[in-house]
């Protein structure tokens, strides 16, 4: 079994080699919840990733950020989830956040599912609850159909499909990079026209995505070698990854919701998704966009406890 790599306590974050303290006052503008994680690095393989783990005991569930986000994404739902007394464990996929970012590396979806793998097994957690935002969902549902086994529960919130990727956000960056090709090229505004578009229109209301959470998620792609890796993730997502999966094998209990403001995404595909998979149920919420978990973090984390409580998993007997 890998090993779990450090550990560090009391609010005090990693990235990329650097500890720094956390900025406390952005919790205020954003909504953070006042439960302080554990900060892990777990290697996976070709590098390692960042992880906040909330709260002990109860159904472990393991959390997936989106494209352009990273595991802060969910800091008020994780701390929800623990306070329902579950182990809530939020991932940087690798590449992103504050995960490690090394070359010559898969960051797509095929990839991502095996290093969420690995980091279950480092973690001791043989089966876990899954939820993935956007390409979050999309690594879920990869990971529950190549390792049923490892999941006792699937929440899809506006995931991709085969059909759905890349969705229309990666496609509007790649459009304003030739927009700014020459801006961007000398890091002139690095990826600020790029991503901020995308994640102000990922949220049904303006006031839930201020500029200090813009900020939040710009951070990690500074200067030109930021614009570069952020373009890199952005190739990387290939609907190849999904081609080809039985969604209809898939045991265990799922849960799609679509946030109905979600402008990236067509309708249909949590319709389509949610008939798909065999055990499954479709909830919808009309006031959320992409990131659920920035416009509804309470609505968001009382249907997931209540769907692990409700429905019963089953263990793979393949």
């Amino acid at each position: 079994m890998p090993d779990r790599g450090g550990l560090l306590f009391g609010g005090t974050h990693y990235s990329h080699g650097v500890t720094e303290e956390y900025d406390r006052a952005l919790g205020t503008a954003t909504n953070e919840a006042p439960i302080e994680p554990d900060i892990l690095r777990i290697p996976v393989g070709p590098g390692a990733v960042h992880v906040e783990r909330y709260g002990h005991g109860g159904t472990p569930i393991v959390l997936l950020h989106g494209f352009g986000t990273c595991g802060f994404l969910w800091r008020t739902v994780a701390a929800t989830l623990a306070e329902g007394r579950h182990t809530a464990v939020a991932v940087d996929l690798l590449g992103f956040g504050e995960s490690d970012r090394p070359l010559d590396t898969d960051f797509g979806i095929a990839g991502q599912a095996e290093y969420v793998e690995r980091a279950l097994a480092a973690l001791r957690m043989p089966r876990a609850a899954v939820a993935g935002v956007d390409l979050g969902g999309a690594v879920a549902l990869r990971l529950a159909a190549t390792h049923a086994g490892r999941v006792s529960h699937l929440i899809l919130i506006n995931s991709l499909t085969a059909e759905s990727t890349p969705a229309d956000d990666v496609r509007a960056l790649q459009r304003n990079t030739a927009r700014h090709a020459l801006r961007v090229a000398t890091g002139v505004l690095g990826v600020t026209p790029l991503l901020t578009p995308v994640l102000e229109r990922s949220v049904a209301d303006k006031a839930h995505m201020p500029w200090r959470l813009v900020a939040r998620y710009l951070a990690p792609y500074v200067g030109q070698d930021g614009v570069r890796h952020l373009l890199a993730l952005a190739a990387a997502v290939n609907d190849s990854d999904l081609e080809g999966l039985d969604l209809a094998a898939l045991s265990m209990p799922t849960l799609v919701i679509r946030g109905e403001a979600d402008g990236w995404l067509e309708d249909a595909v949590a319709e389509r998704l949610a008939a798909a998979i065999p055990e499954s149920q479709l909830v919808r919420l009309p006031a959320a966009g992409r990131l659920v978990p920035e416009d509804m973090p309470d609505e968001l984390a009382r249907l997931i406890l209540d769907f692990v409580k409700a429905r019963k998993s089953v263990t793979p007997t393949r």
